[in-house]
């Protein structure tokens, strides 16, 4: 069951979010969960042979709107809201606290359509036993081994500095699907903040994503940002770590912005994005847990 004492950290979290939104378009921050969990089904949101694309400033207007939007939605949880999303379904809590790993879909429950683009918004959690929030940062944090714990999503990672708890990271994403490769480079910074002891949060947003042409092969190239065939224009997300029941929760919220799917498609496509980024979003906190209690393991 809940810790009574989350609901007390609610509120502050939500303060401290609501201060976070206001700057959301003028401060890009990255994610280390949402990067690689919406990188994984957003490149399915185009056709495999879409013809080159550039991001529209309308789009990304409404994506920002979007995205701050979500940023304020703690507030209307209201005071005394618990600290987790999943501590307000007591049973859902339980579940995830065995061992299921719980994926929901955010906002109105359905992919948001903007101006050329399709917004994906999703969230999961995982509960980590006998582990510590600083034994999970051990892991989320070693941005070098990346490609190793994320194989074979993530080919190349490697941290880009850190200056107290904000991070900056690069990512190479790669995914092939029959003979299609699409590939995407980017450059993340993470924030990470301190409630108290035993909660922490991060809030987050890719720096910059660039589009792979031709990878693997002799003529590849790296695309302009906003260019491309649209698998990926933006990411944006913010994750909650909770240290209680003899383990630590970490649930994340992940929102991409990619290109819209043609409506002559969306009978073949659409299937495949309602449920590819639920089993990516469990695939990569599965494979998070696993490395967090493997570190764990050797520290004991």
């Amino acid at each position: 069951m809940a810790s009574n004492n989350s609901e007390n950290y609610g509120t502050e979290f939500e303060r401290r979010l609501t201060r976070k939104a206001e700057a959301v378009v003028s401060h890009a921050r990255g994610s280390y969960l949402g990067a690689i969990v919406l990188a994984l089904f957003a490149l399915f949101t185009a056709p495999a042979r879409s013809n080159a694309s550039e991001l529209k400033e309308q789009t990304l207007a409404e994506w920002n709107d979007y995205v701050h939007s979500a940023c304020l939605r703690p507030e209307e949880r209201g005071p005394g809201s618990p600290f987790l999303r999943v501590s307000e379904v007591p049973e859902r809590r339980d579940r995830a606290r065995a061992g299921e790993i719980i994926v929901w879909r955010e906002g109105d429950r359905e992919r948001a359509r903007v101006s050329h683009g399709l917004i994906h918004d999703w969230a999961g959690v995982v509960f980590i036993p006998k582990v510590t929030i600083a034994d999970v940062f051990a892991v989320a944090r070693d941005y070098d081994h990346y490609a190793e714990i994320y194989k074979p999503a993530v080919s190349e990672a490697r941290g880009r500095g850190s200056e107290g708890d904000d991070d900056s990271f690069s990512m190479l994403l790669v995914q092939k699907v029959l003979f299609v490769t699409a590939a995407l480079q980017g450059e993340y910074e993470t924030q990470f903040s301190q409630v108290d002891a035993k909660h922490w949060y991060s809030i987050s947003q890719s720096t910059r994503l660039q589009a792979v042409e031709g990878f693997g092969q002799a003529d590849m190239r790296v695309l302009p940002p906003d260019r491309g065939p649209g698998f990926m224009w933006r990411l944006y997300s913010f994750t909650r770590f909770e240290e209680s029941d003899g383990g630590v929760y970490v649930e994340v919220e992940a929102m991409a912005l990619s290109r819209d799917v043609p409506t002559m498609l969306r009978w073949l496509v659409d299937p495949v994005v309602d449920h590819l980024p639920k089993d990516s979003l469990r695939e990569t906190l599965e494979k998070t847990r696993n490395a967090v209690l493997e570190k764990a393991s050797h520290r004991d």
